[in-house]
């Protein structure tokens, strides 16, 4: 596949632990249909900054395969897993382009909670977007193990845990695992869902190397929630934690 724009535009590294990126990313295949699905300057952001060329990198929640667009374009060798298949292929398409870069790439179906094709510390760097509980179904209840039908936020963590522990188990010393994830609400009030995520990978060893306070921008059904938000007394959540972990 030809593509008119393989690069960002006068992309600069962010430096500080608030990001925000207004328009999102249009370059090379990246494109916002896959819901929940992370703008590509965060990844790019976080590629460049913690890993290097030729190294090998994880993401077990590709999702619509943005981490895997920019594994492709900055020479990353990478493991892209997902539980559900359509990911898999939506993952397949998006790679379908031209680059001078040809790294190995492989895609599997598969669970994050347990990762047996990976020995003991051979990854360089982790990056995972998982679902936050079931605010975005991104399966239906045939795939029984997709994290994204879990209601209960205390059962979510749990299966979270076990992710962070293969995460930990995988990575080399002093190499670097992040996380994007947001809070939600129940019963009206504030569930703070990233620090639950959080107390649990640092559980299982890991060290909070940063706290990055990603802004939302273009949430959907927004100008319905501001009217909800005035008539119940309630804020939106519009931000996100990419918490970045030190093995």
């Amino acid at each position: 596949m030809k593509i008119k724009k393989l690069n960002p535009e006068d992309f600069e590294q962010e430096c500080t632990t608030v990001w925000s990126f207004a328009r999102r990313g249009n370059w090379a295949t990246h494109n916002s249909k896959y819901r929940g699905n992370w703008a590509p300057e965060v990844v790019r952001n976080l590629i460049l900054r913690y890993s290097s060329e030729g190294n090998y990198l994880l993401d077990s929640m590709i999702g619509g395969g943005t981490t895997a667009v920019e594994c492709k374009l900055l020479n990353r060798n990478l493991l892209a897993l997902d539980i559900n298949p359509s990911a898999i292929e939506l993952t397949k398409k998006a790679l379908d382009f031209d680059c001078e870069f040809r790294p190995k790439i492989k895609l599997m179906v598969h669970d994050s909670r347990c990762l047996p094709m990976l020995e003991n510390e051979s990854i360089d760097f982790i990056l995972n977007h998982p679902p936050y509980v079931d605010i975005v179904k991104y399966s239906d209840k045939q795939i029984a193990e997709d994290l994204s039908n879990i209601h209960n936020l205390d059962e979510f963590c749990d299966e979270i845990e076990k992710v962070a522990k293969e995460f930990y188990r995988v990575l080399k010393k002093d190499k670097y695992c992040a996380i994007l994830i947001g809070d939600t609400r129940r019963n009206k009030m504030y569930q703070p869902l990233a620090f639950k995520v959080m107390e649990r990978f640092l559980k299982v060893g890991f060290f909070l190397k940063e706290d990055i306070i990603k802004h939302q921008h273009n949430c959907r059904a927004t100008g319905f929630w501001v009217n909800k938000s005035k008539e119940y007394n309630f804020l939106l959540i519009m931000h996100e934690h990419l918490f970045v972990f030190k093995k």
